[in-house]
């Protein structure tokens, strides 16, 4: 049965009440900002009344915002708790809202509602008085009866785009009844049938009832969660947008189209921000994204205007908000597809963006329009090489060739056909779906550029820039200013082009103030990292510093070397004609086995061209060279040192893996360049060093 007396009896008195539709941390008694409007003052206070034995609110910067929980939801919501058939709503709203499951359709409630302008009940005396401390939770009896899902359920939730596959994933059930008990202890029991068919949202310890085409929609049994959340369990560990929606129909709809999504007990639930901050770090974009009638839009702007400080967004779907016509699960039903979606979301971006991309247009190159011959400057080149999701570092001297290097590995990334073209050694995946690939300059003049691009196209059999091939001069604007534009405008590029193939870099060190600053190179290295998982892309990081034997200088240097899946290092040979690429670091396996690969200028092809390998004997001399400066290291501050402490330092000295390390004993041991103690055997000390 349906009456004040029962909501409030289950609610604590209406305290829960109140915690479900007024957000913050407030605490009874104390005072706070009322959230429901501009409150620049802390004088809105909910306490407990003795007299009426019920939780009430007083605002004293607003009065209409003072009353029990029935009126201030009727504030909210814009019903009058005066009108007979407003506050039978509103005890209806509470019902569904905090899924108390008392039945609707039991008509006797009309005349034991209280209306909030009757006189209060006195309690008798010695009568005891309700405590202000809301009780506990408690499990609500149920039992449930499983079926296979039928031909038309299936195609009820099909017209979705929702799989039964789908479906199993999110523990989605289909119920043959559902048993419970109302608020008075009385058994009942719902079927299900082809008019009314009746599914279930399992949790660990609880089950949430969906009867779609049933007045009473939603039940639950068992103990619902005040942390509930429908699809946390099947997020990724990373992404690039997160949905927070109003209902688990919706995650499921936007799930079935390959997006991220999840969903609170209704969109009038408090939104935890704990939560919200966990997920903004595994997400590029949390946005609400709620239904377009008066409740979805209202909730969405208050709950937008309440984790602004969390950077969620808010995108509002061009739906009229009428019944049929409403969420994203309508928005799909109706014949949109994922390639509409994102043509939104694009949209969305560009007006998130619009400052950011005005000012990086005159950054483009544009390749039929070249710019004015200038004074070439010193430039510094990157090379985009690695795998998905992870950084790639690149080093050297001026002048080694680094800029004909990365050329030679865009060339094979923009590329129109598999046919042969020289990458210097290297083989690279052709970028067959036309994804971004994305070239910032931080160090060369706009003219210079425009002539590496030339060679770019050259190598790779082009006659024109390929359309997703971005290529931007940086070097006229402020530091913070690159790190913004890159930023943001790889997210623009992300959705325009379906993904990011390859980024480079040319010059990080001009993405701060001082190379040498641990707090700004950690920062930026964990950015940057950060991006390329998100965008499942290689980022390739151009670091114009000369390397001491297999480490990099500097703190920007050795965070890079930490994070980087692997680093290349291109050097003058004794041969002043002849470049040499050689490995500084290779996540999976040892850089000095990876061979010396030579390159030289073809003045008959007027670029670089490959030399090939040098020979076996050059990379053992390489190697032998590398280690024995190793070892002087290792024991310049102590003579004796134990395998494990051996193992230890050069995993660390090297940033290797210990089977990696493991190896180098090995040869260093076989090459004699360190020695067992003669005393001790389990000692080892350096041994002759040529």
């Amino acid at each position: 049965m349906l009456n004040r007396d029962e909501i409030l009896r289950r609610t604590g008195n209406g305290l829960d009440i109140f915690k479900h539709y007024i957000p913050g941390e407030w605490r009874v008694g104390r005072n706070f900002h009322n959230p429901l409007y501009e409150d620049r003052k802390a004088s809105c206070n909910i306490y407990f009344d003795r007299r009426s034995g019920t939780y009430r609110m007083k605002d004293f910067g607003d009065d209409t915002f003072s009353g029990d929980c029935f009126d201030i939801l009727g504030k909210i919501r814009g019903l009058d708790c005066n009108s007979s058939g407003d506050f039978i709503e509103i005890l209806k709203t509470v019902n569904r809202d905090l899924s108390l499951g008392l039945d609707e359709n039991d008509r006797s409630f009309i005349v034991s509602v209280s209306l909030p302008g009757d006189k209060p009940r006195k309690q008798p005396e010695n009568s005891f008085m309700p405590n202000p401390i809301p009780a506990p939770k408690k499990s609500k009896p149920h039992s449930i009866l499983q079926q296979t899902f039928s031909a038309k359920e299936l195609s009820f939730w099909a017209q979705y785009g929702i799989t039964e596959e789908l479906l199993k994933t999110y523990r989605v059930v289909s119920l043959k009844e559902f048993r419970s008990e109302n608020g008075d202890g009385k058994p009942f029991v719902f079927y299900s049938t082809d008019a009314e068919p009746l599914f279930g949202y399992q949790g660990k310890r609880h089950v949430k009832i969906y009867r779609p085409l049933s007045e009473i929609r939603f039940l639950y049994g068992g103990l619902l969660p005040d942390s509930y959340c429908f699809g946390l369990e099947q997020l990724p560990a990373r992404g690039d947008s997160l949905f927070i929606t109003g209902g688990e129909k919706d995650v499921l709809s936007l799930a079935a189209k390959g997006y991220y999504a999840i969903c609170f007990n209704s969109e009038t639930s408090r939104i935890p921000q704990n939560t919200v901050k966990k997920l903004s770090c595994r997400f590029k974009h949390v946005i609400l994204l709620y239904d377009t009638d008066k409740t979805g839009l209202e909730s969405s702007a208050k709950h937008a205007q309440q984790l602004a400080g969390l950077d969620v967004k808010r995108l509002v779907l061009p739906l009229a908000g009428t019944k049929t016509e409403k969420d994203v699960s309508d928005w799909f039903r109706l014949g949109n597809t994922r390639e509409n979606f994102n043509r939104l979301f694009l949209e969305f971006l560009d007006g998130l963006y619009a400052e950011t991309m005005a000012i990086l247009k005159p950054c483009e190159i544009d390749f039929d329009c070249p710019p004015a011959k200038s004074e070439m400057l010193v430039s510094v080149n990157g090379v985009p090489l690695g795998t998905q999701g992870n950084l790639f570092g690149i080093t050297g001297g001026e002048g080694t060739g680094k800029s004909h290097f990365a050329g030679s590995l865009i060339a094979g990334t923009v590329r129109e056909r598999d046919d042969g073209i020289d990458t210097l050694g290297t083989s690279v995946q052709r970028n067959t779906d036309n994804k971004a690939v994305l070239l910032y300059d931080t160090e060369q003049s706009d003219s210079q550029l425009y002539k590496n691009i030339s060679g770019i196209l050259k190598r790779g059999n082009l006659e024109a820039m390929p359309a997703c091939f971005k290529a931007y001069c940086l070097t006229g604007m402020s530091r913070k200013e690159r790190l913004q534009a890159i930023v943001q405008s790889m997210d623009k590029f992300h959705y325009q082009f379906g993904g990011i193939q390859m980024v480079v870099i040319d010059g990080i060190a001009d993405l701060v103030r001082c190379a040498n600053d641990e707090a700004e190179s950690v920062g930026l290295i964990d950015e940057l990292y950060r991006l390329a998982g998100i965008y499942k892309t290689c980022i390739v990081c151009v670091l114009h510093f000369i390397p001491n034997g297999m480490k990099l200088r500097g703190h920007l240097g050795s965070e890079l070397q930490r994070k980087a899946a692997a680093i290349l290092s291109i050097e003058k040979d004794d041969n002043p004609q002849v470049s040499v690429v050689k490995a500084l670091k290779v996540r999976d396996g040892s850089p000095l086995d990876v061979p010396l690969i030579q390159f030289s200028w073809n003045r008959e092809r007027e670029m670089h061209a490959c030399l090939g390998e040098k020979p076996r004997e050059e990379k053992e001399k390489r190697k032998e060279t590398e280690l024995a400066g190793v070892a002087r290291t290792v024991f310049a501050q102590k003579r004796f040192h134990t395998y494990a402490e051996l193992c230890g330092q050069i995993q660390s000295l090297l940033d290797v893996r210990e089977r990696t390390a493991k190896s180098y004993i090995r040869f260093m041991l076989d090459r004699e360049i360190i020695l067992r103690d003669s005393v001790n055997e389990s000692h080892f000390v350096i041994g002759r060093i040529r």
